[in-house]
């Protein structure tokens, strides 16, 4: 499995083709609109525009942790733009825990997939970088900030 054969759509519907991506690190992130680290998103688009050439950010709904992204599509892209102006591109709500687990999240958590390490998704806002040819590096929980060095020295 690679992540470049998984099928997902952007908040808008349309298919979000990850071999766009090719040369490029990935840094996914579970997002939700009413959590205590959804400022992070300003710094997940400052990270997005200091190293657009070499790093796409894809934030990735989910309303597994509290109910804290219980909107619509529609809602989500509004609150995204207006509050934080993200140009990052968001994919729909899935599931990135449990039974109906999205087969990306099933990629970035399962060492059988992802040929790395295995995880589980604790809360919102926890990232998986992967590397330009889609490798996964590493992840790091909610309180690792976007701009942390934990995370900008893989972009260097």
């Amino acid at each position: 499995m690679s992540v470049y054969t998984i099928e997902i759509n952007d908040i808008k519907g349309s298919k979000l083709d990850f071999n766009n991506f090719k040369g490029k690190k990935i840094l996914f992130v579970n997002v939700a609109s009413q959590c205590g680290f959804t400022p992070q998103y300003k710094e997940l688009q400052e990270l997005s525009n200091t190293f657009k050439d070499t790093l796409v950010v894809v934030g990735v709904p989910c309303n597994q942790f509290g109910s804290q992204e219980p909107g619509t599509s529609s809602q989500i892209q509004e609150f995204c733009s207006l509050n934080y102006g993200v140009t990052f591109p968001i994919t729909e709500k899935i599931q990135v825990k449990g039974k109906d687990k999205h087969p990306l999240y099933s990629f970035l958590t399962d060492k059988k997939l992802n040929v790395k390490k295995n995880s589980s998704v604790k809360w919102n806002f926890q990232k998986y970088l992967v590397d330009e040819k889609g490798n996964l590096i590493d992840y790091w929980f909610s309180l690792t900030k976007p701009m942390s060095k934990k995370i900008t020295k893989h972009l260097n």
